[in-house]
């Protein structure tokens, strides 16, 4: 048997794709499976950005490119940055990568050092404490309730920090709560961070460009521009726009981080793909009038599943002010038996009965670090979504207890 390194021993494979492979399995098998596992728009990209890809093909763009981004499109990123959130950046203040993962995982790797603490609020999206610890980190993970919006407050944070806090993760709107931060909010938060200039701050911005209702979306160095020295701003192409197989993402943040993750990059991947990136040029500095459509779509899904669950008994749900998910109370369902005589004893046990029982795919909310909980997106077609809803209220009904 092969020897593996043991740093693969600290992380899992992610819950949400093991789910989704798993529902793929079951499709396979013949079985009728809705999967809202995995947060992917069911839109398709955009025609104008499609075929400035097309374009770039044909036009020969398709050698390397500088290792973290084109100069176009960090160009088209800091007109993005400046005209949507108020941030202001140069060309060599951007990191572009394969995706917003890649970026996030650069920048840890490039500032944490073995022992350091880094401050996740939980419910988080499933991969930040893995990449804490691959980065030799130790992930402090702060429970954010329910009843306190799934948001962080500044008590929590004031409390969390220590002498070895190195950096603070702040997902807004969030995965998998779709809870976002006001303006005032970030600004109570940033108070406390300017008491401790040690820490440095990751804000995971991906899910921005969906919003709902009147919640306006503020970006923390923004907000807070004392911070802006020792925050990355991520963000990317992936949602929004519709573009998760494309794989760009970026960051902006100070000059000395962005050099060490290019660094990091240039070992590691290289550069992004000089297609995608074309693409992502004309994603950034293009028409954006689809967004406001799309996300009236995304609010009539959230609105139809909301009123579906919460007329569950035993589940509950707030509605999110951004990104494509409900995140499920399911408490009052734990401890109930299936018709097969087993009893529910964890969040994880109603994911894999609604996958067995009602065959559809759901995230438990162990995955994101706060039970009991499931996770759905609602980034699927809405005849579908109304057909989970319904399988998921039959299986339900049918337990005891």
């Amino acid at each position: 048997m092969t020897r593996l390194a043991r740093r693969l021993a600290q992380i899992q494979p992610s819950a949400s794709i093991a789910i989704t492979r798993r529902a793929a399995e079951m499709r396979r098998e013949g079985i009728d499976v809705i999967a809202l596992s995995q947060g992917e728009p069911d839109f398709d990209t955009p025609d104008h950005i499609a075929r400035a890809g097309k374009r770039a093909i044909d036009e020969g763009q398709t050698r390397y490119t500088d290792v973290d981004g084109t100069p176009e499109l960090k160009r088209a990123i800091v007109a993005r940055f400046e005209q949507a959130h108020g941030l202001h950046y140069a060309s060599d203040q951007i990191s572009v990568g394969t995706g917003g993962k890649q970026v996030i995982f650069n920048a840890m790797l490039a500032l944490i050092d073995p022992a350091d603490e880094v401050i996740i609020p939980a419910p988080y999206w499933v991969s930040y404490p893995d990449m804490v610890r691959l980065a030799g980190g130790e992930p402090v993970c702060l429970p954010c309730p329910e009843s306190q919006g799934f948001r962080l407050t500044p008590e929590q944070l004031e409390a969390a920090i220590t002498e070895r806090t190195r950096l603070l993760v702040l997902n807004s709107p969030g995965n998998p709560s779709g809870a976002g931060y006001s303006r005032d909010e970030l600004i109570a938060l940033g108070e406390v961070l300017k008491r401790h200039e040690q820490v440095f701050v990751l804000c995971d911005d991906i899910y921005a460009p969906i919003t709902f209702d009147d919640w306006q979306f503020h970006s923390l160095a923004a907000v807070v521009p004392e911070l802006v020295e020792r925050t990355l701003t991520v963000n990317g192409v992936s949602k929004g726009y519709a573009m998760t197989g494309w794989r760009i993402g970026y960051g902006g943040g100070p000059r000395d981080l962005i050099r060490a993750m290019a660094t990091l990059q240039g070992q590691i991947t290289t550069n992004p793909s000089a297609i995608s990136q074309a693409a992502a040029v004309e994603a950034l500095s293009g028409p954006h009038d689809f967004l406001e459509e799309r996300n009236a779509v995304f609010r009539q899904r959230r609105d139809l599943c909301a009123k579906a669950i919460n007329a569950i008994d035993g589940l509950s749900c707030r509605l999110p002010e951004g990104a494509f998910y409900l995140f499920i109370g399911c408490d009052g369902v734990i401890g109930r038996r299936t018709p097969q005589g087993e009893t529910l004893e964890s969040d994880a046990d109603v994911a894999g009965y609604l996958l067995e029982a009602a065959h559809v795919a759901v995230v438990p909310g162990s995955a994101f670090g706060l039970s009991p909980f499931f996770r759905i997106s609602f980034a699927a077609d809405t005849e579908l979504l109304g057909e989970a809803c319904e399988r998921i209220t039959l299986a339900l009904s049918k337990l005891e207890g």
